[in-house]
């Protein structure tokens, strides 16, 4: 009765996942419901940054606004730049009136940038990674291309490389847009702000992590010095409080990133990302409920609770998993009416600690591109092709999809 209670199950899974493709709804992560942890925040999501394995999610796909979280992909850009040879991190910008206005006012987040002073393309970036600095970004972006509009275009270009292909952009820091004064977009709101969702963010830090170590080595960083002139000299204090000694520090874990964000509209906004056991983790949370503190708080408290109930597993081959997910029935195949599956590669898994792969209850799900109407697999197949997933049901955390191939070639039956 169980085997049976078992397949039913499985069969009517298939069919939702029928359904919900249908409508555009195949992600199959959306609810926070019975999570491990409760981020007070208006929408946050979590995944591993290797494999992509969403850890938590909390209205993830909700588009925001993101303040100064922005200025993770306005970095992206540079870093590009200097790869690229547009621009070198020695080369010196000179500030031009408009920007030091922006620079050295109180309302924003700053390091002073004097007009007619020059800075480096890397004490701009420390600056604008470490205290945020408003005028900073800004002068970044006008020494890559020239105007708000002109970087904004760079700035998407990254952001659809990352597979965020709606962001709303408006301008390289993450403010409102009459707040650029004559920088700002012509034809647009005053009160526009950028956009996305924590997904989008995740995905956008997940590639810029990738793709550009040199990150890291910037948003590690406690302290750095900023030469405002000749004879001035500022000391910079990173904001990020769960950095290795900091009053947030999670245990066993090494935060070394990434960024924090702040507007009216946005609330209070950040983005973590840290290693434990080998893997790296990006959180994201927008609009946390209370202060910095309480903010950090509870970044501090999700890592330390994926690490006390979670531990990464590999999971290396399809027979590790029950045998109900080692083959499937296969329809209008020449000869043939079931066929043997694989796992497309090896795996690292965040497990519950003290469950084993039975635990996660392992059902096949047909991709839609061989599904038959019946939600079975159709013929044909090719060895080593792609026929769908391996859904895995982890408690506390969303369904995961381990994507599997067929191990045999079979024809289509002849009619």
């Amino acid at each position: 009765m169980k085997k049976f209670g078992h397949k039913l199950i499985c069969y009517l899974l298939v069919l939702l996942s029928f359904n919900l493709s249908l409508i555009g709804l195949e992600n199959r992560a959306q609810a926070s419901d019975g999570a491990f942890y409760d981020m007070k925040a208006r929408a946050a999501y979590a995944i591993d940054a290797q494999t992509g394995q969403v850890l938590y999610q909390k209205n993830a796909n909700k588009v925001y606004p993101i303040a100064s979280l922005t200025k993770i992909l306005t970095l992206a850009v540079i870093e590009q730049d200097v790869r690229d040879h547009r621009l070198s991190w020695k080369q010196k910008v000179k500030i031009t009136p408009t920007v030091a206005k922006v620079a050295n006012d109180w309302h924003f987040s700053n390091v002073q940038l004097n007009a007619g002073e020059r800075y480096s393309i890397w004490q701009l970036a420390e600056s604008m990674m470490l205290v945020s600095a408003d005028g900073s970004a800004e002068a970044l972006a006008l020494a890559s291309a020239g105007s708000t509009a002109a970087f904004n275009k760079k700035m998407q270009k990254v952001a659809q490389a990352a597979g965020v292909h709606d962001a709303k952009i408006y301008n390289m820091i993450g403010l409102p847009n009459d707040s650029l004064g004559k920088h700002r977009l012509k034809g647009v709101a005053n009160d526009a702000e950028n956009k996305m969702s924590a997904k989008d963010l995740a995905l956008i830090s997940r590639y810029v992590i990738n793709k550009y170590p040199e990150t890291l080595k910037i948003t590690k960083k406690k302290f750095a010095n900023f030469d405002v002139s000749a004879d001035q000299q500022y000391l910079m204090t990173n904001i990020n409080a769960l950095l290795p000694q900091n009053g947030f520090a999670p245990s066993g874990w090494t935060i070394d990133g990434l960024k924090t964000g702040n507007t009216d509209a946005a609330g209070k906004c950040i983005v973590t990302t840290g290693t434990y056991a080998g893997r790296r983790v990006i959180l994201v949370a927008l609009h946390t409920k209370g202060d910095w503190n309480n903010q950090s708080k509870m970044q501090k408290e999700f890592y330390e609770a994926l690490a006390a109930n979670y531990q990464p597993v590999e999971l290396q081959k399809i027979t590790d998993l029950p045998k109900n997910v080692r083959q499937t029935r296969l329809v209008h195949a020449k000869g043939q009416h079931h066929v043997h599956l694989q796992l497309a590669h090896a795996q690292w898994i965040w497990m519950k600690k003290g469950d084993d792969w039975r635990a996660t209850r392992p059902c096949f799900v047909v991709d839609s591109a061989h599904r038959s109407v019946t939600g079975k697999l159709t013929a044909p197949v090719k060895k080593g092709e792609r026929v769908g997933s391996v859904e895995l049901r982890i408690k506390g955390m969303p369904v995961i999809q381990v994507p599997v191939t067929s191990r045999q070639t079979i024809t289509k039956r002849v009619l």
